[in-house]
């Protein structure tokens, strides 16, 4: 295995894209979901950009690329058609320590970007190495079909759980079985059948009074 799989953390960060095609679009709106501060050079940009940067989305350069406009950035996305520049972004980024991913050139690439299943929380990335883009995208549509909305509740009410019961106590270790008990006894297929009377009933059978499903999600 060649490439080490992460989540990375992008919060606030300060992220360069460079191009203002479609693709670049793509990235941009996949960064600006996860918290990262984008900035875009490039001399033309689509109508989505344009309108990202009038909302004060993004900060949008309308000029060609220079290699100060590293400067600051934790992460660099290159995303246009020209071949050279490409390699040019890359070789600056490399030069410089920082994160860079060339669109659809791996070879220019210090990380790869896989294809995802998002459900609030829960994520899902599917890498083929960067041997079949196109396969990857078909298990990405195989998986959202598995995979649905009841997911994001589901996560969201386990999170508030393990928040309130941490709060209680600060040894993780001890509330494993509670998690446990609930996932074996069927949480998720009461969130999706919508269940909700089930779902109360599931959350007292296993942790008794005060754990009601409104409740937690307030």
């Amino acid at each position: 295995m060649r490439y080490y799989p992460i989540n990375l953390d992008i919060q606030n960060r300060h992220c360069l894209v460079i191009g203002g095609g479609k693709v670049a679009t793509r990235k941009v709106a996949t960064l600006l979901k996860c918290g990262a501060r984008v900035t875009v050079v490039s001399p033309e940009a689509t109508d989505r950009l344009q309108s990202m940067e009038m909302s004060g989305s993004i900060r949008l350069i309308n000029r060609p690329y220079r290699t100060s406009d590293l400067g600051g950035m934790f992460l660099v996305i290159g995303a246009t058609d020209n071949k050279e520049l490409n390699r040019q972004i890359y070789q600056d980024a490399e030069n410089s320590g920082r994160l860079c991913n060339i669109a659809d050139q791996p070879d220019l690439c210090n990380f790869i970007l896989p294809s995802i299943v998002n459900r609030g929380d829960l994520i899902l990335g599917i890498s083929t190495s960067g041997k079949s883009p196109a396969f990857a995208k078909k298990l990405r549509k195989d998986l959202e079909k598995i995979y649905g909305d009841e997911y994001v509740l589901f996560l969201q009410l386990m999170g508030a759980l393990r928040e309130k019961l941490l709060s209680r106590t600060h040894e993780p270790e001890a509330h494993k079985a509670v998690f446990e008990q609930l996932i074996e006894r069927g949480l998720l297929d009461r969130i999706r059948a919508e269940d909700k009377p089930g779902i109360d009933a599931l959350l007292y059978e296993v942790l008794g009074k005060g754990f009601e499903c409104d409740q937690l999600l307030k």
